[in-house]
Formats: C-alpha cells, structure tokens, sequence
C-alpha cells in the first residue's frame, strides 16, 4: 500500500490517498500537488543501433524523473523500424532494457512509412501508435517527398485507419535554400536553409492529403506562425489535423545560436521571437493540442562538431514539464492547460486507455537544471543554468513509487 498524506488537488482541496502497491510506503506530501503523470508523444531512445547516445534503460529513468510514464517512440533508428520483422526486434530489445531498468515505463512504437515496404503497413496496424512520414529529410533514411509514395502512404493510412504523424519540412524547398547557400561557417544558416517556408509548403501538402484521404493527421513540432494559420483553417472546417509544438520552440529562438551553436541545431530549426509568441497563442486557442519533447539525444563530441558534420536535435523529456511549470508560475500557462497538452488531448487524439498513474510536484520548488543531475545518457541540456520554480517529486506507476528527490 503507497499512503500519500495530506496531497493538495487542482481545485484545492486537500486530501490522503491509498493506492494499492506490493511495498509499503507512507509519503507526507504537505504543500505538494497531485498530478496525472503525464506523456510524451514524440521521443528518440535511439534503440535500435544508436545506443551510445540513449536507449531504454538511460531513457525510462529520464522519462521518469521528468513526470512521464507513457512514451511514443520515433523509428528513425538503425535500422529504421520500417518491418515487422523490425518492429518485433524492437519491441524485443526494448522490453529487456525496460526489464533491467525495473521501471516498467508504458510505450508505444511508429513505423516509418517507407516507398519500398508499404506492404508492411497492414501487417504492422494493429502494434503501432501510428505511421511516421518525414516529407524532410533528418536523422536517419525515412525521406519520403515523392507525390505518389505520399498519395500511397495517407490512403493506406484511411484504409487501416491510422494516425499519420508527419515531419512537416519540404525536401524541394530545403535542397534548393542549400544550393543557394555561400557560407556554411555558421550555424545560424541552418534556420535559412531550413527555411520557413519549408515548413508551410509541407503542412500546407500534409493538411491536402488528409483532407483528401479523409486520414487523421498528427502535425510534429510545429514552429511558425504560418503553419498555425493553415492549422487553424483545418480545424475550422472540420478536419481531423492535429498539431504539436516542442519546449525548445516555446523557450528558445534563432538568438540561441550565439551561445549554444550546434548544440541547439534541429529539425525543425529554431525560429524568430515572433514565432515562439504565435505559438504561445496557438495553445491558447486551442490550435496546438500537445506538446512533445522530440527529444533526440547526441553526444556531446557529436554535437560539438562544426555545422554540416553536427547532428540535429537535442534532450528534452526530462525538463519539458519544469519547464512549462516555471512557465504556469509566470502566468504564461494554466496547470489544467499542462494536463491537457500532456495528458488528456493525447489520450483522445491517439485512442490509449486511460491510466491512473500519479505525480507529486513541488510547484514551489526553485532548482536550476544541472547537467550533472540528468539521467539521460547524452548528459547535456540546453537549459543547463536555467532557474526553474516548480519539479515533479514523485511518481507513483503500476503500484511502483519512484521517489525524485
């Protein structure tokens, strides 16, 4: 039996919980929050393959002690996890790892739509979140930016009833910026090279072929304002497109190349001040339904590589909810709003049981992020140094307590 004490509620009121548990524990939560744990709908645990910069075991004790108990991995991995046969190996290597680590984090996987293996889509429906198209090209062989492999892709999708989440960046439109390109000596060329407008000819691309294939479509890290324009229009007339942002478009912008360089190149890129504001808006207004960390970790000897040889993305599932706490403690953000991003949107938009997994969050608590503390396996953050008011304390899955602090 877990015996939490005297825990605060959302609405006030203060109360004693008992949760069935193998072990017994007794925690005096006085001044703490309960929390539903939470979910991070777009990670990169780089197993298989990649394991050098993160796999299960380094991941689920990250997703932990940022309040995730649920995670959907990416299939960008080596090699791609584009079969069954694929697919089945991972779930094999991941349950092992998740074994070890003795966290029994919940996961789902994508499959990686690729031109040459869509006979697997229809033997992999019924183990997948959904299928993962990249209309740009970014870590890993995933590109998919031909019309009709696309057209094949959202159609297969309709037919076996899929989500397609899409990495909304056009091939066409970045090959040609690069092209035109003359200095390369700086990282903040990335964010020319790919451009804005990449990323509105492929949303704009994306929302056609729901629209035309009647297919649920799930938006990735949405980054400019333009995008939420053609994401708002969908919504108003009746699509079923959803949109997800990313904490590193929501904190950070293109100024953020002068102090940490390559480290903070991904894909998307960052964007201008303008854009972080619109989308800020967009959760507001509903137009943005989640938040996912895409947290995609690299070394840091990788990432410390001139731009051209670095590798894109960063860390992020372990600090997206400090982040966005310190955010609600500013009034940027409600906490019920958080829940909603991170939980309840995420339920409905990809159909997943309900859990009753909890949180405990010091929203008092003021902590800098210390690269030293963080339990992902590449050990760096772009908010290393960064102030934050408010952290998870525990984490209560499956009748296992995971004591944070």
């Amino acid at each position: 039996m877990i015996e939490i004490q005297n825990v605060t509620t959302l609405d006030g009121e203060v109360k004693t919980l008992h949760l069935e548990s193998s072990t017994r524990h007794v925690i005096d939560a006085k001044g703490l929050l309960l929390f539903p744990a939470l979910i991070d709908p777009h990670v990169h645990f780089r197993t298989p393959g990649l394991e050098h910069k993160e796999n299960w075991i380094s991941g689920a004790r990250a997703a932990i002690h940022g309040g995730i108990t649920t995670v959907f991995d990416m299939p960008n991995t080596l090699p791609s996890t584009i079969t069954k046969m694929r697919l089945d190996e991972k779930y094999s290597l991941i349950d092992q790892q998740l074994k070890m680590a003795q966290i029994p984090l919940r996961y789902r996987l994508f499959l990686g739509a690729d031109k040459n293996h869509f006979q697997e889509i229809a033997r992999c429906r019924d183990q997948i979140i959904g299928l993962k198209i990249f209309m740009g090209s970014s870590t890993g062989d995933l590109l998919m930016d031909d019309e009709s492999s696309l057209h094949a892709a959202f159609s297969l999708a309709h037919k076996f009833d899929l989500l397609v989440a899409v990495h909304a960046e056009d091939e066409e439109e970045i090959q040609k910026r690069k092209s035109a390109c003359q200095d390369f000596s700086s990282v903040h060329v990335h964010s020319e090279i790919r451009h804005r407008r990449a990323a509105w000819i492929a949303t704009k691309k994306a929302i056609e072929l729901a629209k035309l294939y009647k297919t649920r479509l799930y938006l990735l890290h949405i980054s400019t304002k333009e995008e939420l324009e053609l994401i708002e229009a969908a919504k108003e007339e009746g699509l079923n497109v959803f949109a997800e942002t990313t904490p590193h478009h929501l904190f950070l912008t293109e100024k953020d190349y002068a102090v940490w360089g390559t480290k903070v190149q991904m894909n998307p890129p960052l964007r201008a001040q303008e854009d972080t504001i619109a989308l800020w808006e967009g959760i507001k207004k509903g137009v943005i339904d989640c938040i996912g960390s895409d947290h995609a970790p690299h070394t840091l000897e990788e990432k410390a590589k001139e731009y051209g040889k670095a590798p894109s993305g960063i860390p992020g599932v372990e600090t997206t909810l400090p982040l966005l706490l310190n955010a609600a403690s500013l009034g940027k953000i409600t906490l019920p709003r958080i829940i909603e991003l991170m939980k309840t949107n995420i339920e409905t938009i990809f159909r997943l049981p309900k859990n009753d997994d909890l949180l405990l969050i010091d929203i008092d608590r003021i902590k800098s992020v210390e690269e030293r503390e963080l339990k992902t396996k590449c050990g760096w953050s772009p908010y290393a140094g960064k102030s934050l008011k408010g952290w998870p304390t525990h984490v209560i899955m499956k009748g296992h307590l995971y004591a944070l602090s």
